[in-house]
């Protein structure tokens, strides 16, 4: 397990080119919808990095407002007004978190990135996730933006590498979605390892609310959603379907993967609990499962792959950037089934940007980040 250094010591960068030339100290953040469940998320844990500067924090609808009346919780030292979210107010920082709703983040990335080139920019949102236009096209109906650097640092590829190689000096991060996240860590290693068969996956996902956006929507009312399951995203149209496609091939080199999966919101606040099942190659017992889980997962600090017998929980999680990972065979069935337990708004969303723009930045990947879960 790598060692996860003290939080309160301000790390060095790996080289001032990490910086704009014209600028010292700590490289200045901009977090562009700073009022949503992810940009707030991503504002708290970047209000006590101590490699990086909290800056410029801008909203849409909350424009104009005081950061304490949106979010009370986070405290970055003094109270910001959150500023309109433009180019020209984002212009001049190192790097801009975007936290915006799926289709808004192509135009101003792409305006940033013209104005800067040495400019970092993460994007929370979906835009740049999908290396295929086509798959975009389908499942989000608009024209797409390009593909970044994927920030999911553990994903080990086909050709031996991992992707935190390709975040290393990244200008451009495209932040994985959360429920993607949290099936692609359960799927990887046994697929990689031959242990289960690609063309019948099938991932069942109790949601927190916060996964579903701040934005209301009409299952979110609480005498909806209070004591209530409700499943959404079903019969094979939730966007992040190609996203964990994508992986499985990037992870093994291999096509024609099928996944059925299907998210289901329940009454908590925050938490993914993923629940995959796949059919069994072989004879393979629970111990051959987490075996392969453990080889590929072995010297990575934010992934914790259980004992034999044992299951993850959402409380477990709860705060932290760790993934919890537990895994059974069935002998009867023939089926395989891993769990795997995340914070949808740290692991799921802002810790991995976090983690990403560490790489990027030449900052120790876990910096302001933490494997203690909070106290349930």
């Amino acid at each position: 397990m790598m060692s996860v250094p003290d939080p309160s010591a301000t790390p060095a960068l790996a080289s001032d080119a990490a910086l704009s030339p014209d600028r010292g100290g700590r490289p200045r953040v901009a977090v562009v919808g700073a009022s949503g469940y992810a940009g707030g998320e991503a504002l708290r844990l970047l209000a006590s990095h101590p490699g990086l500067e909290v800056a410029t924090v801008t909203a849409h609808s909350s424009a104009g407002k005081r950061l304490s009346e949106v979010a009370p919780h986070i405290d970055l030292g003094r109270d910001p007004v959150l500023e309109e979210t433009t180019a020209e107010v984002l212009h001049g920082h190192d790097v801009v978190v975007l936290a915006l709703p799926h289709g808004q983040s192509g135009e101003l990335a792409a305006q940033l990135r013209a104005e800067d080139p040495n400019v970092l920019v993460v994007d929370l949102g979906a835009d740049h996730r999908l290396e295929s236009a086509e798959d975009w096209s389908e499942y989000y109906g608009s024209a797409h933006s390009g593909t970044w650097s994927y920030g999911m640092p553990e994903l080990p590829l086909a050709d031996g590498t991992r992707q935190r190689d390709q975040l290393a000096g990244a200008r451009e991060i495209a932040v994985p979605g959360c429920n993607a996240t949290a099936v692609t860590f359960a799927a990887v290693p046994l697929l990689r390892a031959g242990l289960i068969e690609s063309g019948a996956l099938s991932a069942v996902l109790p949601v927190g609310y916060t996964g579903a956006g701040r934005t209301p929507k009409q299952h979110l009312l609480f005498g909806e959603a209070s004591g209530s399951a409700a499943p959404y995203g079903i019969g094979g149209s939730h966007r992040h379907i190609p996203e964990v496609l994508q992986n499985l091939r990037r992870a093994t080199g291999q096509y024609g993967a099928r996944l059925t999966f299907t998210p289901v919101l329940v009454p908590m606040s925050r938490g993914i609990l993923a629940v995959l099942t796949a059919p069994l190659t072989g004879s393979a017992s629970s111990a051959d499962l987490l075996d392969a889980l453990r080889a590929d997962y072995a010297d990575e600090p934010f992934v914790s792959v259980l004992e034999e017998g044992s299951a993850p929980t959402t409380g477990q999680v709860t705060g932290s950037n760790v993934v919890r990972i537990g895994a059974a065979a069935d002998r009867r069935s023939g089926q395989a089934t891993v769990i795997a337990a995340i914070d949808n708004l740290v692991k799921g969303t802002a810790g991995a940007a976090i983690q990403s723009l560490n790489l990027a930045l030449g900052l120790p990947e876990t910096t302001g980040l933490t494997r203690t879960a909070l106290v349930p």
